[in-house]
């Protein structure tokens, strides 16, 4: 897997196929992940952790925020923030590092967001998505895309949610991911707010009807290939978020099952061979093995030698000296499990 700094965004002059994709999620869909996800899937649209306007305008080193590989297109920047004329200079630097979409954050309940008027409480502030939105659009000529809830705290009619797309697709955006749930901003941390408010799938299959034209994306626990196929006969494409990372070999049905693709590998050993290369090279420039590894903790989930694995990497890798033959160890371990078993 050559390193290639990608400039020139992958579907640059075709339209994104989102079908299926990979949520935003802290400290989880890092470069590193991105890179192990590609060795299972070439089409599923990837989406980089979300960066705040502050963390690229005025952080120190903003050019780490923007790092990936070649291999991680087609890839989305998704930013945090309200200020339009923020957002539209971040959305030029979207395009200029290659990305191929750029995506605004519109869901995330977490309170330290909400003080800097990020994420799901905006959608109280219609008219602050819609003014970013416009700068958005006007500073890039990548895809602009938002991603959001149903609604907030105790509004549970569907017109919040319908009148809210009404209203931002009015700025000429096209792509409304919608996670299925309300945000509740006070009471719940990030973790409960995924997992309490009910998911109300048909509010989402209601806006494909009323909104023929936009491209609604829908998102929220999420588990299997069976559900994502049964989700695409009612809206445009599917983003599933904690599955694919606890459980990343659901990844490599994708490519076949919903694009009609040859599959990129045929067995877990395969996708950890072709991240293996990637693995020594950031070692060689310092990487811990753990940071690493951890993202590949449950390739194995569910079969036999999958917790010898994982028991192992999280023993052992963790060590600053840890080297590559851990990882070969590891998997070596489960070749053994298997064969005894």
């Amino acid at each position: 897997m050559p390193l290639d700094n990608g400039v020139t965004p992958v579907n640059s002059s075709t339209k994104l196929d989102r079908r299926f994709s990979i949520a935003p999620m802290m400290e989880w869909t890092t470069s590193d992940y991105r890179v192990f996800a590609r060795t299972l899937t070439k089409n599923t649209l990837l989406y980089t952790e979300m960066v705040t306007t502050g963390a690229l305008l005025q952080g120190h080193h903003p050019e780490r925020f923007l790092r990936y590989d070649g291999c991680e297109h087609p890839i989305a920047l998704q930013l945090g923030g309200s200020d339009a004329i923020a957002l539209g200079k971040c959305a030029k630097i979207a395009e200029q590092a290659g990305f191929d979409e750029v995506n605004l954050n519109v869901g995330c309940p977490s309170d330290r967001v909400q003080n800097s008027l990020i994420g799901a409480c905006l959608m109280a502030h219609p008219n602050k998505v819609k003014d970013a939105m416009r700068a958005m659009q006007d500073n890039c000529t990548i895809p602009v895309t938002i991603k959001h809830r149903i609604g907030l705290d105790d509004q549970e009619e569907y017109s919040v949610v319908r009148d809210f797309v009404g209203d931002i697709a009015t700025t000429g955006v096209k792509t409304f991911i919608v996670h299925a749930r309300n945000a509740i901003l006070a009471g719940l941390s990030p973790k409960e707010n995924r997992e309490i408010p009910p998911l109300k799938y048909h509010y989402v299959h209601q806006l494909k009807k009323d909104f023929p034209d936009l491209e609604i994306i829908i998102n929220g626990g999420i588990k299997t290939l069976e559900e994502c196929q049964e989700q695409l006969a009612h809206v445009d494409g599917v983003m599933v978020g904690r599955e694919a990372y606890h459980n990343p070999w659901i990844l490599s049905q994708v490519d076949n099952a919903l694009f009609g693709g040859q599959p990129l590998v045929h067995d877990r050993y395969e996708a950890l061979e072709a991240f293996v290369p990637y693995v020594e090279r950031k070692l060689q420039e310092g990487e811990r093995l753990m940071h690493l590894t951890r993202h590949i903790l449950g390739i194995f989930q569910g079969e036999p030698g999958g917790k010898q694995f994982r028991r192992y990497l999280s023993e052992n890798g963790h060590k600053a000296d840890a080297q590559i033959n851990v990882l070969l160890d590891a998997i070596d371990l489960v070749k053994h499990h298997q064969h005894k078993g």
